[in-house]
C-alpha cells in the first residue's frame, strides 16, 4: 500500500485545513487509516483514526471538537478536517494504514507540512 498525503499548507490561526490520503496498492476497504502529527522536537503524536468501513472514528481529546476524520472507500482516500487552528497545530502530518483495524501501522505516507500563523 502506498499512501500520499495533501493538502498542508500555511493558514492563519483560527482558520481550516482539509487534508487528504489517497492509497494505492491494496484493498482499500480491508485497511484502516490514521493520521499522526509530530512537530520539531516533539514526538509523534496520534490525531485521528478511522475504521476500514469508516464507520468509527477515534479523536483524541487533544483535537477533538475540532478535528474530524472521514473515509471514501471509493476513492480510496481518508481525509482530516481541521478547524479552528491554532499554532500549536503546526507539524508535519502523517498518514497511516494497517490491515484491519487495530494492532500497529503497518504503511506510513511522507507527510504534509502544516504550519499555522498567529
Amino acid at each position: 500500500v502506498q499512501l500520499q498525503a495533501s493538502g498542508g499548507g500555511l493558514v492563519q490561526a483560527g482558520g481550516s485545513l482539509r487534508l487528504s490520503c489517497a492509497a494505492t496498492g491494496g484493498m482499500f476497504s480491508s485497511i484502516s487509516m490514521g493520521w499522526f502529527r509530530q512537530a520539531p522536537g516533539k514526538e509523534r503524536e496520534f490525531v485521528a483514526a478511522i475504521s476500514r468501513s469508516g464507520t468509527i472514528s477515534n479523536i483524541p481529546s487533544s483535537v477533538r471538537g475540532r478535528f474530524t476524520i472521514s473515509k471514501d472507500n471509493a476513492k480510496n482516500t481518508v481525509y482530516l478536517q481541521m478547524n479552528s487552528l491554532n499554532p500549536e497545530d503546526t507539524a508535519i502530518y502523517l498518514c497511516a494504514a494497517r490491515i484491519g483495524d487495530t494492532g500497529g501501522w503497518n504503511y506510513w505516507g511522507q507527510g504534509t507540512q502544516v504550519t499555522v500563523s498567529s
